[in-house]
């Protein structure tokens, strides 16, 4: 099943929080949201409106936009160019 927006939105927001080492209640708090619906959030069981990831970002000190933005790459698939591979010395190519 492909990755939603709304999990790789909550793992990064998750991500950011906890390498802050701050607590749901003191981001909840500070975007005021409300801590339950911050965990849903970050859990990717709700969508954050553009308004409340602004308030969620701001309370966190990033961008909106390198959250965003680093969302979109974990969310691009990596593309893999597979050159084609000349046959062996001394073997035929189908014809």
């Amino acid at each position: 099943m492909a990755l939603l927006l709304r999990e790789a939105l909550g793992d990064e927001l998750r991500r950011l929080r906890t390498d802050q080492g701050r607590t749901l209640r003191e981001v909840s708090t500070s975007a005021r949201v409300s801590l339950g619906y911050l965990s849903e959030v970050e859990r990717g069981q709700k969508e954050a409106s553009s308004e409340l990831l602004a308030a969620i970002c701001e309370a966190l000190e990033t961008p909106v936009g390198t959250v965003l933005t680093h969302v979109g790459r974990v969310m691009t698939p990596q593309v893999v160019e597979v050159l084609p591979t000349e046959p062996a010395a001394g073997t035929l190519a189908a014809a």
